[in-house]
């Protein structure tokens, strides 16, 4: 599937004769890989209990802090229903610039704070942000103008800028490959949670207008803020450290962690000196900036989706806290569907063939908005797209992450590529304009033109992919190792396989990369 022990049977020959290949017989690595921690007994570890145990410590507490992430970022869509553009005295135009401000920030810290998420430590790194995005988001309830609100949005993109880079990158080291796409999705379906509950909470908090002489908008942002301040100040014990050095796991265990990630040819699971020449590698890679164009087509849809949904329901004649708890279904197929595609993806690979797929499913979905006139169709066409656009997400990050090694490089590519993505959010926030409703033509015509332009890139990265490992396969990469005969001199010369795999990492003849 994606490792070099599930490339073809031709391949494996091939590999096997030069003695570069990853095997794994009983959970152990093959004597041609370094080992990790030798002296170390890990005869008592069960591996599928282990693996339960790091689901639990790691999945269902980053999933409810991302739950509250995109929950503060988009709640100013729910928010704007409750007359905040009126209160504030702003016009349509200035909520826009609002909106888009925030990806401006969002998209420059992303890759510095990946970098420094990887010489800090996650506890310390993403309870800090997260703390911080919190009074950003209650300070936004506090405001009175334009000017308040602006400079809000500025400093909660800022914040927030490294949490769902840094912790996509954080799951990638503590999984396998082949784990790695489901794990990501029930992460990231918590964006479909935040999506119906935040209409639910919207209309909830709601009935709080007047109280303290704060309106329904100004209560919105307090409370969810301060329930985020909360969860970052605990964040710090709870949240655990890289598979290396996590406290909760026996030296066995950690060393059983760290085996299996080798054997998924992520060598450098044991550790990584920081080296200027692993972010060099990731701003020069081309699939670092194909998977851009890839995300970004995926991503300009979402938040669209997530930003302006209970608007465009609202204006296809329904009032605020009803089109708010219309968004609650839409949501919850998404997540359904998000969770689905993960454990699919995983299981079958072909994570690219899946995009195709549910962007295509998406494009339908925002044919019929542009044609429709109807409002229980158009109502039905963004069920299309939302379950086709939010599997997306995951399975992107997931299949850029399998085709990186090295943990630097992975670090800053999955932070380029999702930065990259997040940028376009400041197009999907000037797209819907108020003289456009009830339809908005011109705002879901600009959203298809991105999805189509996501399956086209999707398409060419399969194909160049394919391509690559096809070369790998013919031996057209191989390097020269000392004491062995074959290779190219301009593929580099090693003193073993394993510097070379150390050395080269995904450019390695013996990595296949993930369709």
């Amino acid at each position: 599937m994606t490792s070099p022990e599930l490339s073809s049977p031709s391949s494996q020959r091939s590999l096997s004769e030069k003695g570069d290949a990853i095997h794994v017989e009983d959970g152990k690595v093959a004597a041609d890989s370094q080992l990790y921690n030798p002296h170390v007994d890990v005869s008592g570890v069960d591996e599928r209990a282990l693996m339960r145990k790091v689901d639990l410590r790691t999945i269902p507490w980053l999933s409810f802090l991302y739950l509250l992430c995109f929950l503060d970022r988009t709640s100013i869509g729910n928010a704007k229903l409750y007359n905040m553009e009126g209160s504030l005295g702003i016009t349509d135009s200035q909520y826009l610039l609002c909106l888009t401000v925030f990806f401006f920030s969002y998209a420059l810290f992303e890759v510095p704070s990946n970098i420094v998420l990887k010489r800090l430590s996650p506890s310390l790194w993403l309870s800090v942000l997260m703390f911080l995005w919190g009074i950003m988001m209650t300070v936004q309830g506090l405001v009175h103008d334009f000017k308040g609100l602006i400079v809000m949005r500025w400093m909660l993109g800022m914040f927030e800028a490294g949490f769902f880079p840094g912790v996509t990158y954080y799951l990638s080291c503590w999984y396998k490959r082949s784990e790695f796409g489901i794990r990501a999705a029930i992460f990231f379906s918590a964006a479909t949670i935040s999506g119906a509950f935040g209409g639910l909470l919207a209309a909830g908090i709601s009935k709080m207008d007047g109280i303290g002489g704060k309106p329904a908008w100004a209560w919105i942002f307090i409370i969810e803020g301060l329930v985020t301040v909360v969860a970052g100040a605990v964040s710090y014990w709870i949240i655990v450290d890289f598979p290396d050095s996590a406290t909760f796991l026996s030296e066995a265990e950690r060393t059983v962690v760290i085996r299996r990630l080798q054997s998924d040819a992520q060598f450098s699971a044991a550790g990584e000196k920081m080296s200027w020449r692993h972010i060099r590698k990731a701003l020069t890679e081309w699939k670092t900036y194909l998977c851009m164009i890839v995300y970004a087509g995926v991503d300009m849809p979402l938040y669209a989706i997530a930003l302006f949904l209970p608007s465009i329901i609202k204006e296809v004649s329904y009032a605020a806290t009803p089109a708010n708890l219309l968004t609650v279904p839409i949501y919850a197929l998404a997540c359904i569907s998000t969770c689905v595609v993960g454990f699919l993806a995983d299981r079958y690979g072909n994570r690219g063939m899946f995009n195709f797929i549910l962007l295509s499913i998406a494009g339908v979905g925002y044919i019929i908005l542009i044609i429709s006139r109807n409002a229980a169709l158009s109502y039905f066409a963004v069920f299309l797209a939302a379950s086709g656009i939010y599997p997306c997400i995951p399975n992107t990050v997931a299949w850029m992450s399998n085709n990186v090694e090295g943990s630097y490089k992975r670090s800053v590519s999955l932070a380029m590529v999702i930065s990259w993505g997040n940028l376009h959010g400041a197009v999907s926030s000037n797209v819907y304009r108020a003289k456009e409703r009830p339809w908005y033509p011109l705002g879901h015509g600009l959203v298809l033109m991105f999805l189509i332009s996501g399956v086209i890139s999707t398409a060419l990265f399969i194909f160049l992919l394919k391509r690559e490992n096809a070369r790998r396969d013919r031996g057209e990469r191989d390097e020269i190792i000392e004491g062995r005969e074959g290779g190219f001199e301009a593929n580099g010369r090693f003193t073993s396989v394993d510097h070379a795999r150390r050395e080269k990492g995904d450019e390695w003849s013996g990595y296949r990369y993930t369709l």
